[in-house]
Order: structure tokens, then sequence, then C-alpha cells
């Protein structure tokens, strides 16, 4: 029966339904609500001990900063989960678990340290990190690469976030670390949830030609 749903033809969008592809963008769309509202979750959780056991002003700076990022991401964020919903097919829940929370982690991370950048004017800092965005776009929409390719353009895109963020550390801002440490590992929850949207939006008909024959 499985395989029997799996062969089924897509209906005709003329007949009164929607294209496969279009009904998996749209379930990106959700999926990637979701991951912001974990992310946001996630954030407020982590930083929380500092309310209450440690200092106010770096639960109130770390929060600050990482609700407007949540904030501010959440529209590209959707526009790239439906651009990319729409050109892919389901994958392996476990598989798509483990590649959304290391692209969230790197993402989060780079993300906070473009945003620190941008507001304490080091505009010098910036450029390596907008490297590291495109590193991460190639990554996601290369699809014609290699998955091991892919791969290697997340670590570079890491390695190249995580040396800028210490030639910034080195200048003194001592909020800095925990802040991108929060940042990535929100990011890397709220990956994972992208990651099982993912693997689910579109139903069977937005299964891989060959799935059925595995």
């Amino acid at each position: 029966m499985s395989r029997r749903r799996r062969e089924r033809p897509a209906r005709d969008p003329e007949e009164g339904g929607i294209q496969p592809k279009y009904r998996r963008a749209f379930g990106c769309i959700t999926w990637v609500n979701m991951a912001v509202l974990v992310f946001l979750a996630a954030a407020f959780l982590l930083s929380l001990p500092f309310r209450y056991a440690g200092s106010g002003e770096i639960f109130s700076e770390i929060m600050g900063r990482l609700a407007l990022l949540g904030l501010v991401l959440i529209v590209p964020g959707m526009a790239l989960g439906a651009a990319l919903g729409a050109r892919t097919y389901r994958t392996e829940r476990s598989l798509a678990m483990r590649i959304g929370a290391g692209i969230g982690a790197v993402i989060g991370l780079t993300s906070y340290l473009l945003f620190f950048t941008l507001f304490e004017e080091f505009y010098l800092f910036a450029a390596p990190l907008l490297l590291s965005i495109g590193l991460l776009l190639y990554a996601l929409f290369a699809t014609g690469r290699s998955l091991e390719r892919r791969r290697r353009a997340v670590l570079l895109a890491a390695g190249i976030s995580a040396l800028t963020g210490v030639a910034v550390l080195l200048l003194g801002f001592d909020v800095l670390p925990l802040g991108a440490l929060f940042s990535a590992a929100a990011a890397a929850i709220g990956g994972l949830v992208g990651g099982i949207g993912y693997a689910r939006a579109g139903g069977d008909e937005m299964m891989p030609p060959d799935a059925a024959r595995k």
C-alpha cells in the first residue's frame, strides 16, 4: 500500500489540486515558523539562569539581541524555506534532523556575529561573515552537488565564522562568547525541528523518484 501511494501521480492543478511541490513549499514555510519559535524559546531558556543566578544585564543583552535576530530572520527564512521546499524531495528524517541542526548552528553563530558587527560598526568583519552566508546558501541550494561537497561548504562557513568571532572577541567584548554560544545552540535546536518538517513536507507525492525501488 505504501508503494502504491508513492507511485500515485500528482493531481492536475486544473482539477482543483495544488501541485505537490507547492504543497511542500507551503509545508516548509510552516516548519520554518515553528523552527523560529523553538529558537526563541530555546534562547530564552538557555539564558534564563543569568536572570536569577548571574547578571541581569547579560540576560537582557543576550535575549534582546537573539529576539531581534529571530524576528528579523523569520521573513527571509520563510522565503528561503519555500524556495528550497519547492525544488527538493523529502528525505530521511534522521538525515534531515542532523543536517538541520548542523546548518542551524552555523546560521545562528554567523547571524549573531553579523548583527553584532553591524551594530558595533565593525564593517570590516562583516565581509567574511557574508562569505559564510554565501557558503551556507550554496550548501542548501546546490542540490546537484554531492552531499559531501555541500557538507564541506558548511564546515568552511563554520570555520570562517568562528575565526571572525575570535577576532572580534580580541577587541574586548566580553558578552560576545555567551551570545554567540547561545545563538548557535538555540539555532541548532530550531534547525533540528526544521529538519523534521523538511523530511515530511509535501506528503508521499514528494518522495524521491527512486524511493519506491529501495
